[in-house]
């Protein structure tokens, strides 16, 4: 498993993109959609809806069990990916690419995101 090395990662396994304009992307990582199972169901939030860092915006039910989905940082939910609404499965088969869940506009970075090597320290060690 290979986690991309532009990303940054929150424990909780959700990772967030390089903010463009303010705007960065969010999904859950591969090491997380694989532990999951198949992922069936989506709860995103919704266009407008304001998230906080680390607190729980949206479930992911699969196979096994449900999960929720948590904010790596504070900010404005500004797109959903209605793709991961209507076909779930794309959070197993493409967690870095067509399986991403939301934007967001945000000020602030959280301190405690970590790199891609810090990430596969965590989850590995």
């Amino acid at each position: 498993m290979s986690n991309p090395q532009q990303l940054r990662y929150s424990k909780e396994h959700e990772w967030l993109s390089a903010a463009e304009d303010g705007v960065a992307t969010v999904g859950v990582t591969e090491h997380a959609a694989n532990a999951l199972g198949d992922v069936v169901f989506v709860q995103l939030p919704a266009v407008g809806d304001t998230v906080t860092a680390g607190e729980s915006c949206g479930e992911l039910e699969s196979t096994k069990s449900v999960s929720d989905l948590y904010s790596p940082v504070t900010g404005e939910i500004t797109e959903v990916n209605e793709d991961v609404v209507e076909d779930p499965s794309l959070v197993n088969s493409a967690p870095f690419e067509g399986g991403w869940l939301f934007k967001v506009r945000f000020a602030d970075e959280p301190a405690d995101l970590l790199s891609a090597d810090e990430y596969t320290a965590f989850t590995t060690g």
